[in-house]
């Protein structure tokens, strides 16, 4: 009798199987959460940059009213922050242009500026390096592109 009370008294706590078998269960949710989380992730900083490549255009055109042309590539978008040396006429420099100091890419690399541009021989070309931060790359992502 001693046996059977022995076998019936068995506490109600989970066995170790069972906690891995949990754990498993959690690992294997979490990984699918992570591998969907990487490509809408690339897509919002890829959204990020473009939104932010379009929002040089106005204090560029502004700089282009005052003082007649757009930055050189030499003077680049720090030129709508403070007055570039250079300029045939200082005191038409009415900046600065950017109320902030000119931000970095979503994946922490400074914009690249060029004008006259490559692709828009009347605008500027700026772009971000993209999350490979090479240039000249297919990820890169400029003022020129569609979309």
């Amino acid at each position: 009798m001693r046996r059977r009370e022995r076998r019936c008294r068995r506490r109600g706590g989970l066995t170790l199987i069972e906690v891995l078998l949990v754990l498993v269960i959690l690992v294997i949710i979490a990984s699918l959460a992570v591998t969907a989380y990487g490509p809408i992730q690339q897509k919002a900083y890829i959204n990020a940059a473009k939104t932010q490549i379009n929002a040089f255009k106005t204090p560029l055109q502004a700089y282009r009213l005052d003082l007649g042309d757009f930055p050189a590539s030499g003077q680049g978008l720090e030129a709508l922050r403070a007055a570039p040396s250079g300029v045939s006429d200082p005191t038409k420099w009415n900046g600065p242009y950017l109320d902030s100091p000119v931000p970095l890419d979503p994946w922490g690399n400074p914009y690249q500026y060029e004008y006259p541009g490559k692709y828009q021989t009347d605008l500027p070309d700026i772009w971000s390096l993209g999350p490979d931060g090479i240039d000249n790359s297919e990820d890169d992502v400029g003022n020129w592109m569609q979309g």
